[in-house]
């Protein structure tokens, strides 16, 4: 019979391991490799090595050259990707939803609209700019939602504002005037 462990019955830890567990051939690391590991010092001449984890690591610059430019700014910007965003408010995640489907609903317009209307022109390159015109017009509204979402991801107002001169400029006319012929 086997020793309870901690005084208990011996399957209350069988949940808390597997069988083997014990066996010293899947120890991935010794304590030896650990204490060679904790000795070791950086060497001086590797900038890497011994630059504190909070400084930012530059190259060694060859002999006679130096750094020209907004260095600032570079740090700034990788400071701004570094920053946790500020979580989204209730209203502008209702409005992106909503604007969603409007542009959702804009893009089928303009499927049905430029569905009905039929290629008046008899020249080829003509005829494939009429026709990748009118595609260009069925992409457009899926087009300006994307871009407005990825370059105004800090600015909830423009993002809103976009989006609200997108709904003006981009509505389905073909659809809404004469009944999707053109006139």
């Amino acid at each position: 019979m086997t020793s309870a462990p901690r005084g208990g019955n011996p399957r209350d830890d069988d949940a808390l391991g597997w069988a083997g567990d014990d066996d010293p051939t899947l120890q991935t690391r010794s304590e030896d490799a650990d204490a060679r590991e904790n000795s070791r010092t950086p060497v001086e001449s590797d900038p890497v090595a011994s630059a504190p984890a909070s400084a930012p690591v530059y190259a060694a610059l060859p002999d006679g050259w130096s750094v020209k430019g907004p260095t600032a700014a570079i740090e700034a910007d990788a400071a701004a990707r570094n920053s946790e965003r500020s979580p989204m408010s209730s209203f502008t995640l209702i409005s992106l939803g909503v604007f969603g489907g409007i542009y959702l609903l804009f893009t089928i317009g303009w499927f049905i609209g430029v569905s009905r209307i039929d290629n008046p022109l008899g020249d080829a390159l003509a005829s494939f700019m009429f026709s990748l015109g009118t595609w260009l017009a069925v992409a457009a509204p899926v087009a300006w939602f994307a871009v407005t979402l990825w370059l105004t991801p800090t600015r909830p107002r423009g993002r809103i504002l976009w989006l609200l001169l997108g709904v003006v400029l981009l509505a389905p006319l073909p659809l809404l005037v004469s009944g999707g012929a053109v006139a």
